[in-house]
Order: C-alpha cells, then structure tokens, then sequence
C-alpha cells in the first residue's frame, strides 16, 4: 500500500504562483504513475499531470505551458509548480498515485482558491 500527504495550497491572485508537494510513504518502489488532479465544486475530478517513473509527463491542455510537474522516485515525492494561475484553477487539487501500474491511491487533497 501507499500513503500520500500533500501539502501547499492556499489563496493566491491571478497570475500568482503556488508550489504543491506530495509524499508518499509504504512501498514507494512500486509507483508507476504519480501526479495531481483536481476537482472544482459541481464538477468531475480531472487529470492535471502526472508523471511516469521513466520520466514521461503528460499535462492537461489548461494547464500545459503554466504548470510544471516534477518527481524524485527514491523518495516518492512529486511537486506541481502553478505559475500564471487562473480563477479556473480554483479546485481541490489531490495527489494520484498508482502501485504497479494496478492499484491508485489518493492524498486527502488541498485547496487551491484563485481570485480574480
């Protein structure tokens, strides 16, 4: 099994910046994919970035070019730096991470208020 604590959200302005992390504890070896989706009031929970263990990441469209996902395997973290943010990035943003390609975890979330 796999634990994940995020932390670093809050209240920022339009075209503010806010850096997200994410720790995971348990068998850390054994994640694939590790990232960050999100969730804003009324609607679905949607990707925002993940990041495979060999490297690859693959960005929501909305986010591409503002966002930066980066992640160190041996110590099962990842982090999301939000640069130019939007008051449609307003959501609760939960870590996503997924166990032998098999099995996702999620973090308890945090929320990201942007205001206009």
């Amino acid at each position: 099994q796999v634990q994940l604590v995020e932390s670093g959200g809050g209240l920022v302005q339009a075209g503010g910046s806010l850096r997200l992390s994410c720790a995971a504890s348990g068998r850390i070896s054994s994640i694939s994919n590790m990232g960050w989706y999100r969730q804003a009031p009324g609607k679905q929970r949607e990707l925002v970035a993940v990041k495979a263990s060999s490297g690859r990441t693959n960005y929501a469209a909305s986010v591409k070019d503002r966002f930066t996902i980066s992640r160190d395997n041996a110590k099962g973290t990842v982090f999301l730096e939000m640069n130019s943010l939007k008051s449609e990035d307003t959501a609760v943003y939960y870590c996503y991470a997924e166990l032998e390609g098999r099995f996702a975890y999620w973090g308890q979330g945090t929320q990201v208020t942007v205001s206009s």
